[in-house]
């Protein structure tokens, strides 16, 4: 039960204080900067909507209203894919700008937060288990 309510608190806790870091500099939520940051690395700053919100771990209906936002700041474009099935979202230039301009900021809050606290060999359990239980939780959604 300990372990439970500690993770609890972190799963509210943490994308707070993440949030607030993000607008105070940038304006922008942390499931933006996820976007982005997930377009960043993706072939040709592309991907479909399905994908980036498996990528970013929200749903459709929250990752759309995401990618909107972005999108009236030009950080973000969204167009048809070829066959003009799907939806794709495209990482612009000011985008791109953007991220490379917020990142230091939020791997530092990012460190001050979460690793700052634990020594290595905890990061690397923390990693192991998160992996764990992220495939867990997203293949009971599926």
């Amino acid at each position: 039960m300990a372990a439970w309510l500690a993770l609890l608190r972190v799963v509210v806790t943490l994308p707070q204080g993440l949030d607030r870091q993000l607008r105070r500099e940038a304006g922008i939520t942390h499931i933006s900067y996820s976007i982005l940051a997930v377009l960043s690395t993706s072939h040709d700053r592309c991907q479909t909507m399905r994908a980036l919100a498996e990528a970013t771990g929200t749903s459709l209906s929250r990752l759309s209203h995401a990618v909107d936002a972005l999108a009236e700041r030009g950080l973000v474009a969204r167009r048809p894919s070829r066959d003009r099935r799907r939806q794709l979202a495209e990482l612009t230039d000011a985008g791109a700008a953007l991220l490379t301009e917020i990142a230091p900021g939020h791997v530092a809050e990012v460190r001050r937060l979460v690793f700052d606290h634990l020594e290595r060999h905890e990061v690397a359990m923390l990693g192991a288990a998160l992996r764990r239980i992220g495939e867990a939780t997203s293949a009971a959604l599926r």
